[in-house]
């Protein structure tokens, strides 16, 4: 029961899983098998799923403590743990180009590590496909731990007992307006530019658009070294770029993984995926 089979989907990276219905109650042997497949592969594709919202946060919470949607938290004061990525609200209806919300997602476009800015950031992303674009919309990801190997010994001394600020109001207001009690709800907070894998002992580089400086440097420095780094660690042949099918469910590891989302169509085309997130084990400048 707790056999997955992994097809390898990249060098550096990523796997399609069969093998496992998550949809299911799951047996402890299951649990660990796709937490050690998550440890390994990083970015996890399990194809033909048959799942809901009550049957995604039931596994959702197999994996960990679920993370309380942000925007709606900042925005409303709810608690609510998933997120819908795409055109179409909760009645169904499709939002254009030129909706409000449709332009503020525009931010997740920027390479990003889920809830950075948050003091316990994201372990894993989950999301759900049911409403899939005929053309665009893809995600694309990157390893910060190939990224890491690539670099040199006295570069990887030089980066390791470095720091850096992550803030969602300076990422997320290059697209859009952060209201007053959303950017409140999320201050800015210290974060390891190399992280380690507890389970593997592996390092990778922890970057994205969310980090903001390097603590203790100057502005300008700062944004030479995140800017270099980033560059060097989204390198077109590094990318690893998923083309959504609805019943897909796809894991993602923040700890180590940049994504961001292509561009779409939303006058033409319907996208509607749900999303959850499970809670780090604490913050990283702990690790």
């Amino acid at each position: 029961m707790s056999d997955l089979v992994c097809n390898p989907l990249h060098d550096d990276f990523g796997a399609s899983v069969t093998g496992i219905d998550l949809g299911s109650p799951l047996e402890s042997a299951q649990v660990a098998a796709v937490k050690r497949a998550i440890d390994r592969f990083s970015f996890l594709v399990f194809p033909n799923q048959d799942m809901d919202d009550p049957r995604q946060l039931a596994f959702t919470r197999y994996l960990g403590e679920p993370e309380v949607e942000h925007v709606r938290f900042g925005q409303q004061g709810v608690v609510d743990y998933f997120g819908t990525i795409g055109n179409i609200d909760e009645n169904g209806n499709q939002q254009g180009n030129d909706h409000a919300v449709t332009k503020y997602v525009r931010g997740n476009e920027m390479w990003h590590s889920d809830s950075s800015f948050r003091e316990n950031p994201t372990y894993v992303t989950i999301t759900c496909a049911y409403e899939v674009p005929d053309k665009g919309g893809t995600t694309e990801f990157v390893s910060g731990r190939a990224a890491y190997g690539r670099l040199a010994a006295s570069e990887k001394a030089k980066l390791d007992p470095l720091a850096t600020i992550h803030d969602y109001v300076f990422s997320r207001s290059k697209v859009a307006e952060v209201t007053a009690s959303h950017a409140a709800s999320l201050p800015p907070v210290e974060q390891r530019l190399v992280r380690t894998n507890p389970a593997t002992g592996d390092k990778n580089l922890y970057l994205g658009s969310h980090a903001r400086e390097v603590v203790g440097w100057s502005v300008e420095e700062s944004r030479t070294l995140l800017d270099d780094l980033l560059e060097r660690t989204t390198r077109p042949e590094d990318i690893l770029s998923h083309r959504w099918r609805s019943g897909d469910l796809v894991i993602w590891d923040n700890r180590c993984l940049l994504h961001r989302g292509r561009p779409y169509d939303a006058d033409r085309y319907r996208r509607r995926m749900r999303q959850t997130r499970v809670c780090g084990t604490g913050p990283t400048l702990e690790e």
